[in-house]
């Protein structure tokens, strides 16, 4: 069997290594458009119930996340300036992006698979460099500007859409005590901050705002130098000095792009993590979402015995329900964000960490009672 995967990233990485330690004599390649060294991004999200499942996939590699993760045991949500603290009942964790990336390379270089860095293709054509043009499977982990996806979008179903909101990751050298969201209204704009920190000297940070901040406020106008300190005006208490790093990425401040595709197969093509489906960032999830499609899809590849075309077959057939669930998930938390204004003007402090925490329709009261006890408390959950 030949495999060709094009994208270089978690998921590409961690199904390279998968397929290589199940069939060793399995010929995979992944093809890569960065540097080994380069990477975009700041810290990840990777919460135990995800590294729980890696475990379960490869526990070699598993024991070496958890090594250079930060745990996360707290989460504070301010609104109106008002704090409240939520005990996690599972840790969430943080890992920086470059080191999740090392980790998985040189687990898969170990497993024997072979990587091309600083390889951008534009077609399927260019596959042929490296002989890969006959590969038996040819997946798309190559992300959101997927050249796979794009290349048989009308096969695949996909279709594309744009969100309202505007925001940007950074970094920080403020290391913040734990996870947090900080909603704050400035100068008649909507404003929200994720930060959490992600090493022992770095934390990042997401900055958001609506469209009509956007336009009101005249950050359409701005460089990005100027939104930048805009920011760090607004959050100046949390920041304390510290600057916001946008990193190497040239569009810092963009919408978030919603992906979708009806089909996960053509052919021999298949598409995993976000050339398949985006998830947005607020539920922490997209990398593990994407790593689990590539165990799923490892899975079937390797435990077929009727072929190629019937593991391709399965993978969709059996995997899409959990994804679609994550997906749906995802998609409740960005409308709910797509109006944060409305609900930053409507609710007390209390009322918003409820709502909020009750966005995507996983967690009912019974369920806050239960996980966050303490929360539910404060919230006066379960006392009408």
């Amino acid at each position: 069997m030949k495999v060709a995967i094009v994208g270089g990233g978690p998921s590409g990485l961690y199904l390279g290594m998968l397929l290589k330690k199940g069939a060793p004599n399995w010929r995979v390649e992944v093809v890569e458009q960065n540097p080994s060294d380069a990477t975009f991004g700041f810290g990840v999200v990777v919460a135990d119930t995800g590294l729980m499942q890696l475990k379960q996939a490869d526990d070699e590699s598993y024991e070496e996340l958890v090594g250079a993760t930060a745990q996360h045991d707290r989460q504070v949500i301010v609104q109106d300036e008002t704090p409240i603290e939520i005990c996690l009942p599972i840790k969430g964790g943080a890992i920086p992006r470059l080191t999740l990336l090392q980790i998985l390379e040189k687990h898969a270089l170990k497993a024997g698979v072979t990587i091309h860095h600083n390889q951008r293709i534009e077609s399927i054509d260019d596959l042929a460099r490296w002989g890969l043009d006959d590969a038996d499977v040819v997946v798309g982990a190559d992300g959101i500007n997927s050249v796979i996806r794009e290349q048989f979008s009308k096969e695949f179903g996909t279709t594309y859409s744009t969100l309202s909101n505007h925001f940007a990751w950074y970094g920080t050298k403020k290391v913040f005590e734990t996870s947090a969201l900080v909603f704050r209204k400035y100068k008649g704009g909507y404003f929200c901050a994720h930060y959490y920190p992600y090493s022992e000297s770095m934390s990042t940070f997401v900055a958001e705002c609506d469209d009509k901040t956007w336009t009101s406020l005249a950050m359409d106008q701005m460089t990005n130098e100027e939104r930048t300190h805009l920011f760090e005006k607004i959050y100046e208490n949390e920041l304390e000095g510290h600057e916001l790093d946008p990193g190497p990425a040239s569009k810092i401040w963009r919408q978030f792009p919603v992906i979708r595709s009806k089909h996960w197969v053509h052919g021999r093509y298949v598409l995993v993590g976000d050339a398949l489906a985006s998830a947005h960032f607020s539920i922490g999830s997209g990398t593990r979402i994407a790593m689990n499609d590539s165990i799923a899809l490892a899975q079937d590849l390797l435990g077929s015995n009727d072929g190629i075309e019937a593991a391709l077959e399965a993978y969709e057939k059996r995997h899409k329900p959990i994804k679609q669930k994550l997906i749906a998930a995802s998609e409740k938390s960005y409308l709910w964000y797509e109006n944060m204004s409305e609900w930053m003007d409507k609710y007390s402090p209390k009322e918003f960490v409820y709502r909020f925490m009750t966005r995507t329709g996983r967690v009912d009261d019974e369920r806050l009672m239960s996980e966050f006890p303490d929360l539910a408390e404060k919230l006066e959950i379960g006392e009408q």
